[in-house]
């Protein structure tokens, strides 16, 4: 079964083949940082019109690197959720227009899931169950993973997500946005003994998260050195990152242990941190990761979650929709 997917949620716009028999065929990817990066954020606006002018030439692309035609294409998916509506459309309409067009079936994807299933488009892939950490721009997420669809909720954040704090932090270092990849290179020449902030909720008792707190911590370490030179900030940045870090390696491993599970799945853009992978391979998890290529949004992880989804039988889509806000325990 050949499947196209499109990933269009915000502000990538993904592409990709994926072969249930030969696996991933291809794969394309378009990023919006530099467009967004003068604005300090992403523009909904003009996200939507940047994936309009890039879908087609990526769909283009992908089937001409893997020698196929629209013909040959059996289904279609597209993330339908979360994510900015006139983001998501882009992609909803593109593909509902293909399906109805080569009257082919149309499926939508929950981006999370497809977060969610991105490590075992590796070499090294899990096997069914696994515990799953999912660390992204939006969620910080402890989940069960039984099989295709069976996700048990374990642990969720409270308020600001691992990805949204280091943006959010890097941005009071000055290093722009996005700014979580800048502030972990940072880190790396910081001197881990200079500054310690508070690792917050690791002695909760339960397996939620909260990093509003340490973001608010960071910030007032900041002010406090309003001369702030080189080393001064890649200093808070290690201290920074050390907090964030400590507190999702303990809050996984205690969810290990209350799941009895050894297996985690760790995804998301976060999951490419080389720290957190750093202190999770030398715990006693058996860990897997995404390819560092399909870590952040990407149109391989929808192609191989609609797969999944058509080989288990999933009904097509029959209306023309997208849902900006979309609990994958519910979907």
């Amino acid at each position: 079964m050949l499947i196209l997917g499109i990933e269009s949620s915000c502000d990538e716009t993904g592409v990709a083949l994926y072969d249930t028999e030969e696996g991933l065929l291809s794969h394309a990817l378009h990023s919006q940082i530099a467009m967004h990066g003068e604005y300090g954020g992403v523009v909904p606006e003009l996200a939507s019109r940047d994936h309009i002018r890039r879908v087609l030439p990526l769909s283009r692309e992908v089937l001409a690197k893997s020698k196929r035609t629209l013909q040959q294409i059996d289904g279609i998916a597209y993330t339908k959720g979360p994510g900015l509506a006139g983001a998501l459309l882009v992609g909803a309409s593109v593909a509902a227009s293909l399906g109805y067009a080569l009257k082919k079936p149309v499926i939508g994807v929950h981006h999370l899931e497809g977060h969610l299933l991105s490590p075992l488009l590796s070499k090294r892939a899990p096997g069914f169950p696994f515990l799953a950490l999912l660390v992204s721009g939006g969620h910080t997420q402890l989940v069960r993973v039984e099989g295709l669809g069976q996700y048990e909720l374990l642990g969720d954040t409270l308020d600001d997500a691992a990805g949204e704090a280091f943006d959010k932090t890097a941005k009071l270092l000055g290093l722009g946005y996005p700014g979580g990849a800048a502030l972990s290179r940072l880190a790396e020449k910081g001197n881990p003994s200079r500054f310690r902030l508070p690792r917050p909720m690791i002695n909760s008792g339960d397996l939620d998260f909260s990093f509003s707190g340490l973001k608010t911590a960071a910030l007032t370490l900041v002010k406090s050195h309003p001369d702030l030179d080189e080393q001064t900030r890649a200093d808070i940045a290690r201290a920074f990152q050390d907090a964030i870090v400590e507190v999702l390696v303990k809050k996984a491993k205690d969810a290990a242990k209350r799941s009895n599970l050894e297996r985690l799945v760790v995804a998301g853009g976060v999951s490419a941190n080389s720290e957190l992978r750093r202190r999770l391979d030398s715990s006693r998890l058996d860990v897997y990761y995404p390819e560092l290529e399909f870590c952040t949004d990407n149109g391989a992880m929808i192609a191989y979650a609609g797969a999944l989804r058509f080989l288990s039988g999933a009904l097509p889509e029959k209306d023309f929709a997208v849902r900006a806000r979309w609990d994958l325990f519910s979907a």
